[in-house]
């Protein structure tokens, strides 16, 4: 049985703050209502921030770029050709399928881009250009027509890099609007923002919550709670390495789970000793030292086995697995948002620049969805074709018997209408059609 070396001070719930709901219902409710005259006015209360469009224009955006250095736009282009290359090798595993599923029948399926899609790019603590590179750049590869992103203003306006990657990335169209606002002006709609079909990237507690009262509105990428990390290893691993490792995830935020699941005591042992360490020099330590208080975990299991099974019942976002074995776990985990495998790669190069996508599922979504991808930006329509009248007769007889079956007359007619077109048959009209020789 698993042995608790650090247990969380604080338990993590999987619900909304009712203040958080509330909020986000009022502001879902103004910019239906008022549209862009309520966006501006939420955009000066929360982010200290007017103008009279909140779109870029082309000026705009060059000013931006000609902000940045030749060598900060070459990192950005870097990262977003590694995005580029594994998405694009997604997509060729997507198929578009025609198949004769029976003598005269023929059945399909087309890989449909999603029209508009929404880009939200967080600026708060920390502006994560790396979310235009995961969300624009994956939603170009798919087909995406027209890609929307909205990032918030930083330090009173447009952040240079946030709007490089945003362009570099393809977007169509780039707002300078965070927030609860943006959210909901992409997905409603307003007299000078068009409406999006998805909306997809992360953000903080009120950006996901409105992403949560959207949906069906509008599609979105998945339900994002704080960022969280699991290192898994064995007495092969470095504590130092395990330690970076964890404080690199936790100072995303003050909520963000950081746990080290080892078969070695020695190593869990010193692993939180230099976690200790590296909390006096980290210059993120204030809000890595509060994540790892409350939400850090060390456990103690007897074997990869027992490891295993912790691993898939935390079902991690991020899963670091440095053991002898590795390979071990990517056959046998379910449960992951994300698996790093061996100590020469890290969550930092997912998060960055690798070329896997950094938007994952949290909260222990991972049992049940993986994270964004190109297929996530594409809808798998199915089609049917009868090309001949035995076909369409086979069939519809046994369309009319199941549909009275189920009392549907209606159903049972739209069968029988052919039956007697193509197949000559007298059915009374309301009534099951008998089984003939053929069958």
């Amino acid at each position: 049985m698993p042995k608790y070396l650090k247990s969380p001070a604080t338990r993590r719930e999987n619900v909304s703050n009712l203040d958080v709901r509330q909020t986000v219902e009022r502001i879902i409710e103004e910019i239906r209502q008022e549209g862009d005259l309520a966006v501006r006015r939420l955009s000066v209360k929360f982010d200290g921030y007017e103008r009279e469009t909140y779109r870029l224009s082309d000026r705009e955006i060059q000013g931006c770029l000609d902000q940045m250095s030749r060598e900060d736009l070459d990192d950005i282009l870097f990262a977003q050709q590694q995005v580029r290359n594994f998405a694009e090798k997604q997509r060729e595993c997507l198929l578009d399928l025609e198949v004769e599923t029976y003598p005269g029948v023929v059945l399909g399926h087309r890989n449909i881009p999603v029209a508009n899609v929404g880009c939200y790019v967080p600026g708060g603590k920390y502006p994560l250009l790396a979310s235009a590179h995961m969300s624009v750049v994956t939603a170009k590869v798919a087909g995406v027509e027209r890609i929307v992103t909205c990032a918030p203003p930083v330090n009173g306006r447009p952040s240079p890099a946030i709007v490089a990657a945003q362009h570099l990335a393809g977007a169509d169209e780039i707002y300078c609007l965070g927030g609860v606002q943006a959210i909901v002006a992409m997905a409603l709609g307003t007299a000078s923002i068009g409406a999006v079909d998805m909306l997809v990237g992360p953000g903080n507690a009120y950006v996901a919550e409105a992403k949560r009262q959207l949906y069906g509105r509008v599609g979105i990428d998945l339900f994002a709670g704080p960022t969280e990390t699991l290192v898994i290893a064995d007495e092969t691993a470095d504590a130092l390495t395990c330690a970076t490792d964890i404080l690199g995830q936790a100072e995303h935020g003050p909520d963000s789970p950081a746990i080290l699941l080892t078969t070695s005591e020695t190593l869990a042992v010193e692993t939180h000793r230099q976690i200790e360490e590296l909390l006096t020099i980290l210059p993120t330590a204030e809000i890595a030292r509060k994540a790892w208080q409350a939400f850090g975990e060390i456990i103690l299991c007897r074997d990869d086995a027992e490891m295993l099974v912790e691993a898939d019942r935390i079902a991690s976002e991020h899963v670091q697995v440095m053991t002898r074995d590795p390979d071990y776990f990517l056959k046998n985990m379910r449960n992951y948002g994300s698996l790093f495998l061996g100590e020469r790669t890290n969550v930092a190069y997912g998060d960055k620049v690798i070329g896997t996508n950094h938007t994952l599922p949290t909260l222990g979504a991972a049992r049940y969805t993986g994270g964004l991808w190109v297929g996530k930006f594409l809808k798998t329509c199915t089609y049917q074709r009868v090309l001949t009248d035995e076909a369409s007769v086979y069939f519809g007889e046994y369309c009319s018997r199941l549909s009275m079956l189920e009392g549907f007359v209606g159903h049972a007619e739209q069968a029988n209408i052919r039956l007697r077109r193509f197949g000559a048959q007298t059915v009374p009209y309301g009534t099951a059609a008998e089984r003939s020789r053929a069958q």
